[in-house]
Parts: C-alpha cells; sequence; structure tokens
C-alpha cells in the first residue's frame, strides 16, 4: 500500500522531496567493536529483557550504530539513536512476505498489510490512521516475497503512542476481525491488483516470468499481490490462521530511530510488548535457487505500443559468495551509459533503452536484462536477442576493466552516505539485515566485499552462471504483433489445478490470549511538543544578480546544489511545446569535450550526481556530491552547462526515446485521465493542456537548431536562482560558485502571455474510450485558483483535508473503505502561479464506474451543504500543524523549501503565518470556502474507460455527454 502518496497532510505545507535509502555498503570496522555485556548499559533493564548486542560508532566507519534487545516472547528490538531532528521513526517488521504463503493461498501476506490498518481491539475502525495523521505523522506499510513492515514517522513526543498501536495489531487483531472488514479489503487489494498489475502496461511481465522461473510449489512462484481466484476462494478463518502462524513477536523486529530517551522507550516497550505470547516456532528458511533444464521462450500479448524484450537467468541467493560477481557482472553488463549493452543497442540506434541488474532475495536471485526496440530500425525482438547474447560474450571475451570496478565501489560508497540522511533509510536498512540475515549491518558490511573484489571475479560469476545456461525469455508485443516474438513459445506452465490439491488439513491455531496489568483501552498521551526550529540561512547575490540561499547540514558529508534557471515549459510557443524538455535531456547527454558515456563515468567515479530538467517556471539543474569530491564534480557541471556537445547521434536517440515514452504514456489510463483533464481546462493553445514533452506532431517537428536557439536565450545564468545544502561553508561554495558568473548577462527573461483558456464548460461528461479497460479512472473537476502559501489556495486546501485529503477523509472512506470500489480517492486543488482548478478522483472498477460518479458528487454536494463537524476541524488543526517536525529533516527537503523562499520571493515566517491560519481556522470559514469552490454547478467529470460499458452507466445521469479523443499520432 502507499497510503502517503495519496494522503499526506505535508502537501498542503511546500512540497517536499524525501531522499530514500539506497543500497548500504562498504566498512572496515571489525566485530570486535561490537559490545554484548548487558552490564556496560547505564540503566537497568526491564525485567525479561536482555541486551544481545551494541554497534558503537565508529570513526571512519558506515556502520550503523545500535543497540539490539531481547524480549522473553521473542522479540527483537533495535534502538538507532539521532537526535538531529525532533522526530521518531517506529518500523514492525515481520518475517512474512509471499514467500510462506501456501499454495492457492497467494496473497495473503500483502492481504494483511490492508488489514492491519483496519483497527484492532483498542483502536477503533479506521482510527489508526487518523491517530497516526492526527499526531502530526506519516505512515505506510510494504509486502515483498520475504517480508512484511508497517513504519510511522511521528514528532518525537509521539513515540509511546505509536508503541501502543504497533502493539494492539500484533496482540489483539483478531478481535476486531470481522467478515465485513474481510470483504471490503479483499476488494480493495482487487482493486490494487488491477491498478498496478492488470490495468498496466507491462503489468504483468512480473507475474508471468516467475511462473516461468520457478516451479508451481516454488515460494517465488507467485507476486505478493497474489491471484484474484486465491482471494476468492479463501474466507476470513483462513486470514485468521495465517495471522496466528505468522505475526507473533517472536516472528517480527522493532526498529525505532531518532529522537528518543532510551530509558523511557525500553519501558514503554517492555509495557505494550512484553505480556503478547509469543507465537508459534519460526525456524530460518533455506535458500530455494532454482536452475532449468532449456531456455523457456514466452510471450505476452498487451496493450503496449512498443514490444520489450526480458531475460531472466536464475543464480544463487542472498549472501552467497557469488553474490557480488554477479552484481559486478551486470553493472559492466548493462549499469550504465559505457556498458557493453548500452553501447552495442543504444548508441547504434537498434533500442531506446537496456539495463542489466542482479536482484537478490532470501531464498534465491536473478540474472535479468531488459531492452526495447527503437522502431527506426524495426520492432522485431529476435535481432535484440541475438544482439544482447553477443554483448554478453564480448564482455566475457574482453573482460571487465578496473575502472569499472572502481566506479562501482565509489558508487555504493556515495549511495551509502546519502542513504544516511534520514532516519528512515538507517532504520530500514537495520530492520532488513535482522530479519534476513540476523544482523542489523548485514547489508552494509555484506557489500565491504567490493573493497576488495577483482574484475576477473566478475567473469568466473558470468562462466559459472550465465554461459550457456538456461534462462527464461520473455516477448511483450502489442496486441495482434506476434510477428514481433523474439521465438515460437516453449513453456506454458503448468495449470493451477488448486481445488484437486492433496494436501493435508494445517492444523487450527488457538488464539492467543494476552494478559496485562494496564488498562490497554487508554491511549497514551503525548508528551510535550517538540521544538522544530527553522535551519539557519545564510544568503549572498553573486554577478549578475544570481541569488544563492544556503544552510549547512553537516550530519552527512554530502552537499547538495538546486539551480534555477528562469523560463522552463512556460516560455515555449505553441509550435515548439516539449523545446523545454528536450534541450534539458540534451543537456545531460555529451558535451563539446567529453561524451555522455565519459561524463557518466567520471560523474560515478566521484559518485556524484548532475541531472537537467525542465520545470513549469524554469530549468532546474539538480547536483549532489561528497563534500570531498564537490570540486571535480562543479567543474564537470561548469563543462555541461557551458559547453554543451548537441551531438546529432544524441540528439536522434533521444527523439526516439521521447517518442517511445509518449506512445506508452498513451497507455496508462492515468496518464490519460490527467492529460484530459489538462487538456479541457487549459486548453490545447497552452504548454499546461499538453504533456510536457510535447505533443508527437510537436516532438517530430522540433530540430536540433532549435535546441540551440533554446539553450541560447533561456540557459541564461543572469538572475538565477541557486540553494546550497550541505557540508559546506558559505565562503567556500560561493568561491566554488564563481565560474556561474563568467555567464553572460543577456537580457531578463519574460514569460509569453498565456492564450486564454477554453471557456468552461460545466455539467458536461467528458469520456475518454479506453476499450477492455478493467478500471476507469474518475475524476470530478471545476476550474478553481492559482497557487499561494497564505491566501485562499492554501486555505482551500485545509478546506480539502476532511472532505478527500487523507486517508480518513469522507471520499475515501466512501468508496474505499464502505463501498470497496477503488484503492484509493483524492481530492485536492491544484495550482501554478497562474491558474488552478479543484479535482475528486479515483481508479474504481469498471462496472461501477456510474455509482462512483454518483456517490463523489453526493460527498462534494453534502460537504458544501452540511459543513463539517467539531471532530474534524481539530483533527485537521492537530494533523497539518504538527507535521511541521517532519518537514526538514533531509538535504532534499530543506532544498526544496528554501528554493520556494527564493522563487517566490517569501520570507521565512510564511511558516509562522500558516500555523496562525491554521489554528484559527473555523467551521464557518471552512464552509464559505467549501461553497466558493465546490460549487455544484461549476463541475464537469472525465471518465476513462471502456466507452461502452460507461455510456449505458451514465446515460440518465442528465449531463451533456461528449466522447473526449486524445489520440496523438
Amino acid at each position: 500500500m502507499r497510503f502517503n502518496a495519496f494522503y499526506s497532510a505535508v502537501a498542503l505545507r511546500s512540497t517536499m522531496v524525501v531522499l530514500g535509502s539506497s543500497i548500504m555498503l562498504l566498512s572496515g570496522c571489525s566485530l570486535q567493536d561490537k559490545e554484548s555485556d548487558a552490564a556496560a548499559l547505564p540503566l537497568l533493564l526491564p525485567a525479561g529483557m536482555t541486551l544481545v548486542d551494541k554497534q558503537m560508532k565508529t570513526p571512519d566507519s558506515l556502520l550503523i550504530p545500535y543497540e539490539k534487545y531481547k524480549l522473553s516472547n521473542g522479540l527483537t528490538v533495535i534502538l538507532h539513536e539521532d537526535d538531529s531532528d525532533p522526530l521518531t521513526y517506529v518500523d514492525m517488521t515481520y518475517h512474512v512476505g509471499s514467500a510462506r504463503e501456501e499454495l492457492g493461498k497467494s496473497g495473503f501476506a500483502h492481504f494483511f498489510e490492508h488489514m492491519m490498518f483496519q483497527g484492532s481491539k483498542h483502536v477503533g475502525d479506521q482510527q489508526h490512521f487518523k491517530i497516526v495523521n492526527e499526531a502530526g505523522g506519516s505512515m505506510n506499510g510494504s509486502t515483498n516475497q520475504d517480508r512484511t513492515n508497517y513504519y510511522q514517522t511521528v514528532p518525537a513526543n509521539q513515540l509511546e503512542k505509536m508503541l501502543w498501536l504497533e502493539s494492539d495489531r500484533m496482540g489483539f487483531l483478531l478481535d476486531a476481525v470481522d467478515q465485513r472488514k474481510f470483504e471490503i479489503q479483499r476488494a480493495t487489494v482487487k482493486n490494487e491488483r488491477s491498478q498496478r498489475v492488470d490495468n498496466r502496461p507491462y503489468g504483468l511481465l512480473g507475474e508471468r516470468v516467475g511462473e516461468a522461473l520457478y516451479p508451481r510449489e516454488h515460494p517465488y512462484a507467485w507476486q505478493p499481490i497474489g491471484y484474484v481466484e486465491d482471494l476468492d476462494r479463501v474466507d476470513v478463518n483462513d486470514l485468521k490462521q495465517f495471522f496466528l502462524r505468522w505475526y507473533g513477536p517472536n516472528n517480527a523486529t522493532l526498529t525505532i530511530a531518532g529522537k528518543f530517551d532510551k530509558a523511557d522507550t525500553l519501558d514503554w516497550v517492555n509495557k505494550y510488548f512484553a505480556t503478547i505470547p509469543e507465537g508459534p516456532e519460526v525456524k530460518d528458511v533455506d535458500p530455494v535457487p532454482v536452475s532449468l533444464d532449456k531456455d523457456r521462450y514466452i510471450t505476452l500479448e498487451d496493450n503496449v505500443p512498443q514490444p520489450m524484450l526480458y531475460l531472466s537467468y536464475p543464480t544463487v541467493y542472498m549472501g552467497h559468495k557469488d553474490e557480488a560477481p554477479l552484481d559486478l557482472f551486470a553493472y559492466a553488463l548493462g549499469g550504465g551509459k559505457n556498458s557493453v549493452l548500452y553501447k552495442d543497442l543504444v548508441e547504434t540506434g537498434y533500442a531506446t533503452n537496456v539495463a542489466a541488474y542482479h536482484s537478490c532475495s532470501e531464498l534465491s536471485c536473478t540474472f535479468d536484462i531488459y531492452t526495447q526496440p527503437n522502431p527506426a530500425k524495426g520492432m522485431e525482438l529476435a535481432p535484440l536477442l541475438d544482439k544482447i547474447n553477443g554483448s554478453i560474450k564480448k564482455l566475457a571475451e574482453q573482460g571487465i576493466a578496473d575502472s569499472e570496478v572502481t566506479r562501482l565501489r565509489s558508487i555504493i560508497e556515495s549511495s551509502t552516505i546519502f542513504g544516511m540522511q534520514s532516519v528512515a533509510g538507517k532504520a530500514k536498512e537495520l530492520a532488513l539485515g535482522e530479519t534476513l540475515m540476523n544482523d542489523p549491518n548485514y547489508i552494509t558490511k555484506g557489500l565491504a566485499v567490493f573493497n576488495d573484489i577483482q574484475a576477473e571475479e566478475g567473469i568466473a560469476g558470468y562462466k559459472k552462471y550465465l554461459e550457456d545456461k538456461p534462462k527464461v525469455i520473455m516477448s511483450v508485443v502489442p496486441k495482434g504483433k506476434l510477428q514481433y516474438i523474439a521465438h515460437e513459445p516453449t513453456f506454458i506452465p503448468e495449470p493451477r489445478n488448486i481445488n484437486k490439491l492433496d494436501t493435508p488439513a494445517a492444523k487450527t491455531l488457538a488464539v492467543r490470549t494476552t494478559q496485562d496489568n494496564f488498562d490497554r483501552s487508554v491511549m497514551p498521551s503525548a508528551g510535550s511538543n517538540p521544538q522544530q526550529t527553522l535551519p539557519a540561512l545564510w544568503r549572498q547575490t553573486l554577478a549578475n544578480d544570481i541569488q544563492v540561499l544556503g544552510t549547512v547540514y553537516d550530519e552527512t558529508p554530502t552537499v547538495s546544489l538546486q539551480i534555477n534557471l528562469k523560463g522552463g515549459r512556460r516560455v515555449e510557443s505553441t509550435e515548439q511545446q516539449g523545446i523545454a524538455k528536450l534541450t534539458a535531456a540534451m543537456m545531460n547527454q555529451s558535451t563539446a569535450l567529453h561524451s555522455a558515456a565519459e561524463l557518466n563515468d567520471q560523474l560515478q567515479s566521484l559518485g556524484s550526481s548532475i541531472h537537467f530538467s525542465a520545470g513549469l517556471y524554469g530549468t532546474v539543474i539538480s547536483v549532489n556530491s561528497l563534500s570531498k569530491n564537490l570540486p571535480a564534480t562543479l567543474a564537470i557541471l561548469e563543462e555541461k552547462l557551458f559547453k554543451p556537445g548537441f551531438v546529432d547521434a544524441d540528439f536522434v536517440r533521444i527523439k526516439a526515446q521521447t517518442r517511445q515514452a509518449s506512445l506508452q504514456n498513451q497507455q496508462r489510463v492515468g496518464w490519460l485521465g490527467q492529460l484530459a483533464t489538462q487538456r479541457i481546462l487549459y486548453g490545447e493553445e497552452r504548454v499546461t493542456g499538453n504533456p510536457s514533452s510535447g505533443s508527437l506532431k510537436n516532438q517530430a517537428s522540433l530540430t536540433a537548431d532549435d535546441v540551440l536557439a533554446y539553450y541560447q536565450q533561456y540557459y541564461n545564468v543572469a538572475e538565477a536562482k541557486i540553494v546550497v545544502v550541505g557540508d559546506v561553508s558559505e565562503s567556500a561554495i560561493t568561491t566554488s560558485l564563481d565560474f556561474l558568473q563568467q555567464g553572460a548577462h543577456l537580457p531578463a527573461v519574460t514569460y509569453p502571455t498565456l492564450v486564454d483558456a477554453p471557456l468552461w464548460q460545466p455539467h458536461t461528461l467528458y469520456i475518454v474510450d479506453k476499450p477492455d479497460a478493467v478500471q476507469s479512472v474518475v475524476k470530478v473537476v471545476s476550474p478553481a485558483i492559482p497557487y499561494d502559501v497564505t491566501g485562499n489556495f492554501f486555505k482551500a486546501n485545509l478546506m480539502n483535508f476532511n472532505l478527500g485529503g487523507n486517508f480518513n477523509s469522507r471520499l475515501n472512506q466512501n468508496l474505499r473503505e464502505d463501498k470497496g470500489y477503488t484503492y484509493g480517492a483524492t481530492t485536492g486543488f491544484y495550482a501554478d502561479r497562474e491558474y488552478g482548478y479543484f479535482s475528486a478522483s479515483a481508479d474504481v472498477r469498471a462496472e461501477v464506474t456510474g455509482d462512483a460518479i454518483q456517490e463523489t458528487l453526493t460527498e462534494l454536494k453534502g460537504y458544501v451543504d452540511d459543513g463539517i463537524t467539531d471532530t474534524e476541524l481539530e483533527y485537521m488543526k492537530s494533523a497539518v500543524s504538527q507535521q511541521e517536525a517532519l518537514s526538514y529533516e533531509t538535504p532534499g527537503q530543506k532544498s526544496n523549501f528554501l528554493m520556494q523562499l527564493l522563487l517566490l520571493d517569501l520570507s521565512p515566517d510564511f511558516v509562522e503565518q500558516q500555523a496562525k491560519i491554521i489554528q484559527t481556522m473555523n467551521k464557518s470559514e471552512i464552509q464559505a470556502l467549501a461553497k466558493t469552490y465546490l460549487s455544484s454547478d461549476q463541475f464537469s467529470v472525465i471518465v476513462v474507460g471502456d466507452r461502452q460499458l460507461i455510456e449505458k452507466q451514465v446515460k440518465d445521469f442528465g449531463f451533456d455527454i461528449k466522447i473526449f479523443d486524445l489520440l496523438d499520432k
């Protein structure tokens, strides 16, 4: 589940980007640095709790310090202290994923990910989300083949409450599980599968490859989402038994990271978890790698515009000594622009993209390669297969260069360090290592092998596991285009004759009873509100009116820069829509001095990244570097910015990739729904009414001269806005940025006058036909207001919070939790600086499209007519205001905040102004805003789905029905 993507209350504030963790690596730290003597702990542990391991912080080591405890019921507890921000991250990981499901009962682990948010004995229905949101926190859960985790980040004063919540669903979930909840969440899971698998281009690829790679009884033979027929077959009692088997404390790891008082935290853990009885014994699983007797060719006809070739070799398992050599071979084969596959397929124009990677899980690993053909050279996959096989042999014969090994080490080092910028990143690594390998720092230490790995080991890994070894070769082709396949199918999975399985009945497990000496029905109160202070800022003005705003961040030895050059898509003419994005893509390629591959090698060797992208109002240049490599990274930036190559071969390749991406987007119902919304509201003449890459017609007409002209006019460093966050002083960075002042002071960029938006036609129902779609994208929209940070746009989003701005909002509770129509429903106000609109949206089952529209309109009307309750008002105030503690943790969050200050010319005290607005908002003001911006006589409806099904359901609605053609040729 990805609830936060839809329902984060922090979206009401300035947009913040959280840098996620990546692979963790490299450390020379010895296990001798550990302490396991409980006497060393300067506090008395609760009875039944034992300190079993301790990793101290060690200079020049990337190992994450932690303390590990065990409760008498088997619960593992890991603590990582980080006082840099007033927030705490809580992760509960259960060692159960789809690999521990029974054949014929797939999807249970993922199903339980949903059920665990539905309330427990002492937590009311749908209250888990509400409590976390109201506490100012964010939460989510995820399921894969090997584990399921539930996590939340909250202001530090809310930790005890989170432990109470987690313990209640561990010990008392089944007290609240009933048939109705079961049926609703079963419908939700089926909606999720439709949205992410069945209704998505290439969505079935993973499922089909897994069926061909593994025998039916192998734990990885099915995907975590499961099969619909399995979900339909089981009942609530099956689900309860699954919980009793796997969700005991002895199969769980509780990880707490961030700011907390250790003594209080251990007391709370003991109080809430120690009395929960352990579940059945859970033994460590043995790896189950597989092998094939011969190549297995399979084919999938799908609603896709472009074929895809996918190869998968079975290899080893997580922790195997040959895992790293295979990682190295994958990187050299297809891990970057200097890789053999990229040079042989993409640079030569035979493919639009290609990649190779070694993917490892607890029981087995796979070595995977995928590519898509360039239509200019033909759509057949057989030639690409031959070229891939030739490239693999070429690499094996020529060997892996030592420079490739060095670059991979640098990539892993920088990924590790950047992953440590958030407590969530560190805690997730600790939890995963403990769960899968019984060592919190396993991933960090295990990858230290790359310090010593030799190039020859990569070739040895190839010879042992890939050379002449059978594999799965999958051809995904557009429906009716079987002539494109790489080979006739040679493998069909054995039928899933689940009803004929002769398996002994599982032993029925009894419900475990928890005996407490306190009243669990009393929710813990929060501690004192943590004090959140904005980062100390410095400001400089360079030549050509270049504005620089920065703050020192020394928690990791990294530096992040954002540079905004005025222009972007907003200056495009109607005829040249897409030129800003095309130019940015070309800026990511070759320079006049070096090829794109050479520049990529340089950046990877430094562990740095430089990326150009086109925003609506400007070009954004993002730079990330280790502090020690900042000068070398900025030297590359100077070359890329002032000496672009604009090489013809790059231009041809980028245009082909852009076209294929656009064609693929046209198969995505969500993308079509968003484009239809933009087109209807803004019109085709405005850039905001079209995709950022322009129409296919625009793309075809753009030339290399157009790119050069756009660069010369709009890559103007004068009046640039720059944000710096990192382990570097003000004086050092301003000196390092001197090269930007060499840019010519071109005339100031002005934005052209916008053409008028089309006359809004309310009470119209637009249908975008997507034949055979299993879901419909439903959007109820109306024009609204431009963006602001303290005016009516900000206030309107506060008004919207209880309508559709969080998981417990009225619309989501209706369409998802009560009706089971959708995986998620949301509402919100969306805007740029000049125009805005309101949208209520959901992806719903095709057969309930009409009902979903009616329910949405009813909710909107009720919200306007009846207003909100006192409880809803207080919920909004608490949830939105307390999330401030989560808003400035990482350099990415800080950078976005600072750039917002520069671009909108804001004073940092706008945050205080927002806080005052939130706290003084009252019910009458919210209802007045709702009546102003949610008037029913302004709404129109957009639906993307199967026209034949939709028209039957909406013909009596009284709307003016129009078929809206988005076909782009």
